[in-house]
């Protein structure tokens, strides 16, 4: 499974990309994190459903600075390989 995942609020400048590239690393997902416009950050996480479900759940949440005011997700099925999981800048 594939979940793309925009968050919005105050997500930058607070650890966030490294906050999900730890939690995503140890629930063995694979893909990346960045900041974008606006003052949001899009990741894109593959592997096994409940994985990817508990990864979502905790960028609802996110590090202790951050306040995460929404998460959009679209689950996808497609086929793209990662080697592991990396901040992009």
């Amino acid at each position: 499974m594939i979940a793309h995942v925009i968050i919005s609020g105050f997500v930058q400048g607070v650890g966030y990309r490294q906050f999900v590239k730890k939690e995503a690393s140890e629930l063995s997902l694979k893909g990346w994190v960045k900041n974008i416009d606006r003052g949001r950050v899009e990741a894109l996480f593959k592997g096994k459903k409940e994985q990817a479900e508990k990864m979502i759940k905790l960028c609802r949440k996110g590090p202790f600075l951050a306040e995460v005011k929404d998460v959009k997700v679209e689950r996808e099925d497609k086929n793209i390989d990662f080697n592991n999981f990396e901040i992009i800048v």
